[in-house]
């Protein structure tokens, strides 16, 4: 090997630089241990509160500089550590569509036109089933409608005085549309720079925030963030800041009464309606004060005669002042449940009729926040406009910031607004000394507080019921500036970081016997130089991690399955150089001869490097068309083998020459291994035909089982949320679906998820609706049907979850939406197909025959319909869950890479013998070529089965499946090497071979 030395010093300063990135993180571990115990001492096994203990104590030592050797702080020190996935942290990843609806009707001006309006609900109709952008669709549809009648730059559209400078009638559509991308594309990035600088101030390390194209959508990773609810506020608040005045309970409370009256009748003979208890509400309700409805209505009597008919206040409780001492901008209660109920009666027609002339453009709105300690929110009513615009609103803020009240204890917001809007505020407040304004953010109101003077300064407070760190988050949306139109999660996952923890320790005892048995084997197998291959794997370990570290990549759970299987991977070019060397020993040749063939290009080098090519381009092709953690599989499999290839054929052949040269007497094999797969001659070929219709039969029992019983599809093919729930005792799935129906009105799947306590739960209902009241909703309803089933006393606070200690409730939950779905089946089947035209091609420009690159492809094609016909046969016998996702289809890449990487290597020996032998006919090369390889083959398959069965065995329960796919494929793959990629290969070379003659 030339330049040693040079070499040697390479090595031993990546070496040093490594050890240096890693031991940031397992400092940062050991200040985030007593972190914790502080916490969990002072807390006494309170989750939320062991979670905002720590959380402050690490916000103390933040930037204290003489943490780690007195040069870093605990930020500096975490900014350094290797980046845990949310898998291995909990956490939240998400991807949120930012409405181009929305932006498109901004820039129509709230546009009225009939056809507009018709492409746009067309177009939104349309994108659940088609995965263009939006925009692309509606300009479809807006021309089909308009049939040239109506332009885009109509002044009813387009045309308007805020685009004026831009368009006009006298272009052309296509021109016009041109610009409105440009708006929209504008728009977006306006959207994704106010969601960075959201996040840049929430407080997570390591956060990650990236556009997904032209598509309106941005994804957005948040590893480590304990607060799963504060977190979707944060993203999905579009930040629509209002300022209104507001009626008074005294104002409202006569319509209230009639509009009781009214709700009563259309109450009548409904069926569908709940029984509430409205008592429960007011023992809630500090208003009520113990008073019944009808000590509230002066003595009227509220209680229907009828005591099963439901009215208006059995949902809401009014506030009816009873003296000037009571009069209140608050107009009501109700149960957060209640709500959408409550909403539905005020906005009905007959009811709104009702309405007195000055209260015709009156808007109901919610408070933020729930009363403390209960589930009851407030009610207030807005003075609307005809246009909806407020009297003041929009990006008037000049400045936010987190503040206390003058006793110095309660938090809240204190906002300076522009020169501009304190003009308008001080006119507002003037105008309405003695009665009441409310501050609105998207549609919730913060505070509604009575107006004693005029407020001319620009400054204001937002005070109430909020927490330091709801108040931080107010202050940060308000800075920040509001979105350009609506973002919603189309997609997300949520780890708790119970289940986070849980995950690491698993994958560290797989890890750790993964690493054991491939050392033990090498040793068994190889003797001395099989110790030289584990130092290696170890030197590969730690550079792969010194790497990941060093330049921020994130370590996901797949992550680390990808790590242990680089392990497998590494083995495979040892035992490719190991296996050469032993044939050139066998041959005659002197030790160190025999070293520098297996080394060199014409020795193993070369079957090495295009093994090692066609894995890294599959792994290069999932990291471009996955997400999440299957990027992180992508990546640390791309890493890995960079890092097998340098350690194998460097760093082994640097320990290896050093025995030598020291005249050791070095062996590759041991007493009990020295004749194994030695002078092996078979003749595959012969049996092609015997093996082919083993492999249709299999091939056709797959396909049959996927016509009768289909594929076990996953959310992220389909759609809708999946929660892991655990249970403090042994549940059923079938008793726990069943108490689930009631509450979704269709049964959800339920299925034991690793240990008998805990169930993964599969549901569609109203994943097509948007809102994070949505997802509220749905949670609500899972809550309410497991409720019987969770330990006693356990709130729907607790249930939620994500804090640490946790011990039941919600562990993760996945949410897709069905438009993404689509997309990300889409971009699954173009990645399979891309890896086999890749490789096709890889094989073609290596080997210079389309037969080699037919045989290679159809034995891919082979091994995919095998490993997905499996999947269909055995997903309802096995005890762990198979379900086809995202996590499979990387599993199927990995196969296409690790079976290409074995027929690769034959292939490789079959163009050397070709020179080598002239005299054999091409069947005798092709068998003995297999025959020659086939230790290595075993070798190889063997290690990395025995490493993914550890993986499966001992790893998390949430890559079972994935690990299960890929012990499939790699027997499979084994197979399809032998028995199917040369056959395939022989029979179309000597059809071509005859058909010349």
């Amino acid at each position: 090997m030339q330049n040693k030395g040079l070499i040697k010093t390479f090595a031993i300063l990546f070496g040093l630089v490594s050890l240096y990135s890693i031991s940031f993180s397992f400092y940062t571990n050991s200040v985030e241990k007593k972190a914790y115990k502080f916490a969990e001492n002072k807390a006494k096994g309170d989750g939320k509160e062991i979670a905002r203990i720590e959380r402050n104590y690490l916000d103390s030592i933040a930037n204290d500089t003489n943490l780690y050797a007195n040069l870093y702080s605990y930020n500096q020190i975490k900014d350094k550590s290797i980046n845990l996935g949310l898998d291995l942290k909990g956490g939240i990843n998400a991807v949120l569509q930012v409405s181009v609806r929305e932006i498109l009707l901004g820039l129509s001006n709230d546009s009225k036109n009939p056809i507009f309006n018709q492409a746009l609900d067309q177009a939104a109709e349309a994108q659940k089933n088609d995965s263009r952008p939006y925009i692309d669709i509606f300009y479809e549809k807006f021309k089909k409608l308009s049939n040239g009648q109506v332009k885009l730059g109509d002044p009813s559209i387009f045309g308007n005085n805020s685009l004026k400078e831009k368009i006009n009638f006298k272009m052309n559509d296509d021109a016009v549309m041109s610009v409105i991308k440009e708006e929209v594309d504008n728009s977006i990035g306006t959207a994704f720079r106010v969601l960075r600088t959201r996040i840049d101030k929430f407080g997570v390390t390591q956060p990650n925030i990236q556009r997904i194209g032209k598509s309106g959508r941005i994804l957005i990773e948040l590893p480590g963030a304990k607060d799963i609810n504060r977190v979707k506020n944060l993203l999905q608040s579009t930040a629509k800041l209002q300022f209104w005045e507001a009626f008074s309970n005294e104002d409202v409370a006569q319509y209230l009464i009639t509009a009781n009256t009214k709700v009563t009748e259309l109450m009548k003979n409904d069926a569908t309606m709940g029984v509430v208890a409205k008592d429960s509400i007011a023992k809630d309700t500090a208003k009520a004060n113990e008073k019944s409805i009808s000590e509230l209505l002066n003595g009227q009597d509220a209680t229907p005669k009828d005591p099963d008919q439901k009215q208006l206040f059995t949902y809401l409780i009014p506030n009816i002042p009873q003296n000037q001492n009571q009069k209140s901008s608050v107009i009501g209660y109700a149960s957060v449940k209640d709500t959408a109920t409550v909403n539905k009666y005020l906005l009905d027609p007959e009811v709104r009729a009702l309405l007195p002339d000055n209260m015709r453009l009156a808007k109901f709105l919610w408070d933020a926040k729930t009363q403390p300690n209960s589930e009851i929110l407030s009610l207030y009513v807005i003075k609307g406009t005809k246009d909806g615009v407020a009297p003041l609103e929009g990006d008037v803020i000049e400045d936010a910031a987190q503040t206390f009240d003058q006793l110095g204890i309660n938090p809240e917001v204190s906002m300076t607004m522009n020169a501009s809007a304190s003009k308008i505020w001080g006119k507002i407040t003037a105008a309405n000394v003695g009665n009441f304004v409310a501050v609105v953010l998207d549609d919730y109101v913060y505070i509604a507080p009575s107006v004693n003077d005029a407020i001319t300064t620009g400054r204001t407070s937002i005070s109430g019921n909020m927490t330091v760190e709801e108040a931080k988050d107010l202050a940060n949306v308000l800075k920040a500036g509001k979105l350009p139109a609506k973002a919603h999660i189309i997609q997300s996952e949520v780890v708790g970081p119970s289940l986070g923890k849980e995950s690491i320790n698993k994958s560290i005892m797989s890890f750790v016997v993964a690493l054991l048995l491939v050392f033990i084997y090498m040793i068994f197998f190889y003797g001395k130089a099989g110790i030289f291959a584990d130092i290696a794997l170890l030197v590969n370990l730690l550079f792969l991690f010194g790497i990941m570290t060093a330049f921020g990549f994130v370590l996901t759970l797949p992550g680390i399955a990808g790590i242990i299987l680089t392990l497998g991977m590494a083995v495979d070019a040892n035992v490719i150089i190991y296996e050469r060397v032993k044939e050139e020993l066998a041959k005659g040749k002197k030790l160190k001869e025999a070293v520098d063939f297996g080394y060199s290009f014409k020795g193993a080098f070369s079957a090495i490097v295009d093994g090692n090519v066609t894995t890294f381009l599959t792994a290069v092709i999932l990291y471009s068309f996955g997400t999440g953690p299957v990027q992180g599989f992508a990546l640390t499999l791309m890493i890995g083998i960079i890092t097998s290839l340098f350690t194998a054929i460097v760093i082994s052949r640097m320990l290896i020459d050093w025995a030598v040269s020291k005249d050791s007497k070095l062996n590759f094999t041991t007493p009990l291994t020295k004749n194994w797969f030695n002078n092996i001659s078979f003749d595959f070929l012969g049996k092609r035909k015997i093996w082919y219709a083993v492999s249709a039969t299999v091939i056709l029992i797959g396909i049959g089982s996927l016509f009768t019983q289909g594929l076990n599809y996953g959310v992220d093919f389909k759609g809708g949320r999946n929660y892991v729930v655990k249970f403090d005792t042994t549940q059923k799935a079938e008793v726990i679906a069943a108490s689930l129906k009631t509450q979704f009105g269709s049964s959800p799947e339920v299925k034991t998820y690793g240990e008998p306590s805990q169930l993964k739960i599969t549901t569609k209902y109203r994943i097509d609706e948007e809102g994070q009241d949505i997802d509220e909703d749905v949670q609500t309803k899972l809550y309410e049907g497991l409720k019987s089933h969770l330990p006693k006393g356990f709130t729907f606070e607790q249930f939620k979850g994500g804090f640490d200690g946790q011990l039941y409730g919600i562990m993760s939950q996945v949410k897709v939406e069905p438009t993404i779905a689509d997309d990300i089946k889409a971009s699954s089947g173009w990645a399979i197909l891309g890896s086999l035209v890749v490789i096709f091609l890889y094989i073609l420009f290596r080997f210079k025959k389309w037969q080699y690159s037919l045989g290679a492809t159809l034995a891919l094609f082979h091994d995919i319909l095998i490993v997905i016909g499996m999947f269909s046969l055995l997903y309802k016998l096995m005890p762990f869950d198979m379900e086809v996702d995202q996590a499979f289809i990387a599993a199927i890449l990995t196969v296409l890479g690790y079976s290409i990487n074995d027929t690769v290597i034959i292939f490789d020996r079959v163009r050397e013998y070709l020179g080598l032998h002239e005299s054999w006919s091409f069947e005798e090369n092709i068998n003995k070529s297999l025959s020659s390889t086939l230790g290595r083959t075993i070798n190889t398959a063997g290690t990395t089965f025995v490493v993914l069965l550890a993986i499966f065995l001992f790893g998390g329960d949430s890559i079972k499946g994935f690990t299960f796919s890929l012990m499939i494929g790699i027997v499979v793959g084994t197979y399809s090497s032998l028995f199917v990629a040369s056959p395939i290969m022989y029979d179309t070379t000597k059809k071509l071979v005859n058909k010349n003659k």
